[in-house]
C-alpha cells in the first residue's frame, strides 16, 4: 500500500549456518546458537560464483538461519514469515523473531496472521481474471459499463479494466481513508470508490500505481458476481485453496484476532494497533506464511483451483512494455526478472508490515516473504530487497550483465541529457498532496568522471550505484542487479525509470514551471525575505525608541508600512502551518475542517499579501524613498508571490478535500 524508499542496507554478514527446520526462530546470537544445534549438523556451504546452490530443504534453511536473525536483530525489526515453494510442494516455511514482542510469542509460519499490504492485489486481479473468464468482464470495455456511477472520460477516452490491472488508467495519488486505526472511519466499498481521483494522464500511457484503481477492480467484481467482495475472495479463492487462515475482512474475524502478528513502526519503539485498509482490495489481506504458499503453488500450477490454464498464461504473459528493456506490467502482476530469469511478483507495504512475493515462472519456485516492522531508518526494505536478491545469486544464479558498452565520450554525454530533476508520476495534480512533487523532485547528476549519479538506484549498502552504459540509454548496475532506461524523444531525455518500479512508475522531466531547481531556491529567499521583514518592525521600532525618532508616514503610508509587515508574519505562520499539518496531517475526514481553513486563510493571506507589497511598492517610488528601500520593496513583492505561485501551482488553495 505504501510506498517505502529502499534506504542504506546493514552491513549483513550472511553466516551459511546450520537450520532448523519450520520451527520459529528468535533473534539473537543465543537465537541462532540454538538454531544451529537444533539442525543436526549439516552445514549450509555458500555457493560459489555462478555456481547454484542445491535448493533443498536444509540448504535453504540453514542458509535462512545465518541471513534472517541477525537482518532482524541489526534492522530493529520484531518478526517475519519466509516460505519457498518448488514444484508443487512447500519447500521450507520459517518463522523468525516475534509476533508479539512484549508477551514473547514466536512467529509461527502456519498460524501468525501477517499483513501482506499489495500483495493482496493479486487477490483482486485473481478475481478479476476469473469473472474474465466466465464471460462477464471485458478487459477493453469500458468499466462504466459495470458501474453504478461514472468515472469521467479523459481526453474522450474511458478507463477499462486491462488499464486498471496495469497501473495505465491515469488516476492520480489519492490517499484520503487509505489507512488508518479508527474504525469509525471505515466505509464500504462502494462508498469509498464513488469519490473517485482526478485522471490526469492520458489512459493507456503513463503507469501510475493506483490504489484506488484496485479497489475500483474489487468493486467491479462485488457487482458483476453479485457478491460480497470479502465473500466472493473466500468462496472463489480461499475456499478452493484451503487457505483456511486467511481473511479480507476487517476488523479481523474473532476467530483469527488471537493470531494476528502485531505490528511495530520499530521493534524498540513498541507495539502499534492493528490497521484498517480503507481500499480492501487493494491492501487488506491478513494472512498466514502456510497459506501464502498455496497462493503462490496455485499460479506456478497454470491457476490450478483457480482459473483455466490459457486464462493464467493470459494473467502471467500479457505484458505491457512502458520502457523497454525495463521489467514490464502483467495483468496484475509486474515483473521482477532476476539473473536472466523469469519472474513475477508484487510487493506490499502498509505502515507497519513490509511483503514480497516472488514466481519464478519456468524454475517453478515461489518465494514470499512478510516483516511486521519497518524497522531503524526504513531497514526493512533493504532486508527485503537483499532476501531476494540473495536468494536467486544462490539458488538460481545468472548473468544480467552483457558484454556490450558504450564508449566513455558518448556515454558521459548521455549521462548529462539525463540530468535535472524529474517527476515521479505517481503523484497528485489537483489537490494539497501536489506539493510532495515539489519536495520530492528527483534530481539526477554526472559525476566528475561522467558518470551518471541517481538517488533512487543505490546499492545494497547504501551507496549510489555504479551504473554502465551497455546500449545506447541503458545502464546496468556494475556491482549488484538492476537496471536504468530512458526514452529520448526529438534528440531529449523526456522519461526514464529503474528496475523495481518500472513497471508502475516512471519519472518525466519536470516542466520548467514546476521545477525545484529555481522554484525551491527562490521560496528559501523569499522566506528570508519576509522574515528580515518581520523582524524588522520592531527592531526599527525599539532603535526609534531608543533615539526618540518618530516614523514619519502619513496615514496611508503608515497603514501599509505596518501592513506589509504583518502580511509578512501571516505568510510565515501560514507555511509553518502547512509544514507541522503535512507532517502530522491523518488522511482521514475528521481533518477537512483543518484542511478547508488552511486554504481559504491562504488564499486571503497569500493574495492579500502580494497586493499590499505591491502597494507598498508603488508609495515607495512614488515618494522616492531612495533606492534601498525601493529595492527592498521590490524584494519584498517577489517575496511575497512566490509563495503564492507555489500555492496556486502545487495544489495549497486548490480548494478541495478530495487527496
Amino acid at each position: 500500500m505504501r510506498s517505502i524508499k529502499l534506504l542504506a542496507l546493514l552491513p549483513f554478514v550472511l553466516l551459511f549456518g546450520i537450520g532448523a527446520s519450520g520451527q520459529a526462530v528468535t533473534t539473537g546470537p543465543a537465537a541462532a546458537k540454538s538454531a544451529r544445534a537444533d539442525a543436526g549438523g549439516a552445514a549450509a556451504a555458500p555457493a560459489l560464483p555462478g555456481a547454484a546452490a542445491a535448493l533443498t530443504k536444509a540448504d535453504v534453511d540453514g542458509w535462512l538461519d545465518g541471513f534472517m536473525p541477525f537482518a532482524l536483530e541489526r534492522g530493529d525489526l520484531a518478526g517475519a514469515v519466509v516460505v519457498v515453494v518448488k514444484d508443487g510442494q512447500v519447500l521450507t516455511r520459517r518463522g523468525f523473531g516475534y509476533a508479539d514482542a512484549a508477551r514473547r510469542i514466536p512467529v509461527d509460519p502456519d498460524r501468525t496472521l501477517f499483513r501482506p499490504g499489495s500483495v493482496s492485489k493479486l487477490f483482486t486481479w485473481t478475481a478479476v481474471m476469473q469473472q474474465v473468464e466466465a464471460g462477464r468482464i471485458d478487459l477493453d470495455k469500458d468499466v462504466n459499463a459495470y458501474l453504478d456511477f461514472k468515472i469521467p472520460r479523459y481526453q474522450g477516452k474511458p478507463v477499462t479494466m486491462r488499464q486498471l490491472m496495469t497501473h495505465t488508467a491515469g488516476f492520480e495519488e489519492h490517499g484520503k481513508r487509505t489507512m488508518f486505526e479508527d474504525r469509525r472511519f471505515q466505509i464500504s466499498l462502494g462508498d469509498y470508490v464513488k469519490t473517485p481521483p482526478k485522471r490526469i494522464y492520458a489512459p493507456g500511457t503513463t503507469p501510475s500505481y493506483s490504489n484506488y484503481g484496485t479497489a475500483l477492480a474489487g468493486y467491479i467484481v462485488e457487482r458483476v458476481a453479485n457478491t460480497p467482495f470479502d465473500d466472493y475472495v473466500e468462496q472463489r479463492i480461499f475456499r478452493p485453496l484451503g487457505m483456511t487462515r486467511s481473511t479480507f475482512r476487517q476488523p479481523l474475524p474473532t476467530a483469527f484476532a488471537p493470531w494476528m502478528a502485531t505490528g511495530y513502526r520499530q521493534l524498540s519503539a513498541g507495539p502499534s494497533k492493528f490497521e484498517i485498509v480503507g481500499p480492501g482490495p487493494a491492501g487488506a489481506l491478513s494472512a498466514t506464511g502456510a497459506d501464502m504458499a498455496k497462493f503462490m503453488i496455485a499460479h506456478l500450477d497454470r491457476g490450478a483451483g483457480l482459473m483455466k490454464p490459457e486464462t493464467a498464461r493470459m494473467m502471467h504473459d500479457t505484458p505491457l512494455s512502458i520502457l523497454p528493456p525495463l521489467d514490464r506490467m502483467e495483468l496484475g502482476f509486474f515483473e521482477t526478472n532476476i539473473n536472466g530469469r523469469q519472474v513475477i511478483g508484487h510487493l506490499g507495504d502498509t505502515q507497519l508490515f513490509h511483503t514480497a512475493l516472488h514466481l519464478f515462472m519456468n524454475e517453478d519456485v515461489g518465494l514470499y516473504m512478510s516483516f511486521n516492522a519497518t524497522g531503524e531508518q526504513a531497514s526493512v526494505g533493504s532486508v527485503r530487497r537483499a532476501l531476494f536478491e540473495k536468494f536467486a545469486d544462490r539458488y538460481l544464479p545468472g548473468n544480467e550483465m552483457p558484454a556490450t558498452r558504450v564508449d566513455a565520450k558518448t556515454s558521459a554525454e548521455h549521462a548529462r541529457m539525463l540530468a535535472g530533476y524529474w517527476l515521479n508520476s505517481r503523484r497528485a495534480e489537483t489537490n494539497f498532496y501536489a506539493v510532495a512533487s515539489l519536495i520530492g523532485q528527483m534530481k539526477v547528476s554526472v559525476g566528475p568522471r561522467g558518470e551518471l549519479i541517481v538517488p533512487a538506484g543505490r546499492d545494497l549498502n547504501g551507496k549510489p550505484a555504479k551504473w554502465v552504459e551497455t546500449a545506447p540509454f541503458v545502464w546496468h548496475n556494475a556491482d549488484g542487479h538492476g537496471r536504468l532506461a530512458a526514452q529520448v524523444t526529438g534528440g531529449k531525455v523526456v522519461r526514464w525509470s529503474i528496475d523495481g518500479i518500472s513497471p508502475f512508475m516512471v519519472f518525466d522531466r519536470a516542466p520548467a514551471s514546476k521545477s525545484a531547481a529555481w522554484i525551491m531556491p527562490a521560496m528559501y529567499v523569499s522566506l528570508g525575505i519576509l522574515l528580515l521583514t518581520l523582524l524588522q518592525w520592531p527592531v526599527s521600532a525599539l532603535v526609534r525608541r531608543h533615539y526618540k525618532a518618530p516614523l514619519t508616514l502619513d496615514r496611508r503610508s503608515l497603514r501599509v508600512y505596518r501592513g506589509v509587515r504583518a502580511g509578512a508574519g501571516l505568510v510565515l505562520a501560514l507555511v509553518a502551518a502547512w509544514v507541522v499539518s503535512m507532517s502530522t496531517l491523518k488522511a482521514l475526514p475528521s481533518f477537512d475542517p483543518w484542511l478547508w481553513f488552511l486554504q481559504i486563510a491562504g488564499l486571503t493571506v497569500l493574495v492579500g499579501g502580494a497586493a499590499l507589497a505591491a502597494w507598498n511598492l508603488a508609495i515607495v517610488r512614488k515618494e522616492k524613498r531612495g533606492w534601498f528601500r525601493t529595492l527592498w520593496a521590490l524584494l519584498l513583492l517577489f517575496a511575497t508571490i512566490v509563495p503564492l505561485y507555489v500555492a496556486w501551482t502545487f495544489g495549497l488553495i486548490a480548494m478541495t478535500v478530495n487527496y
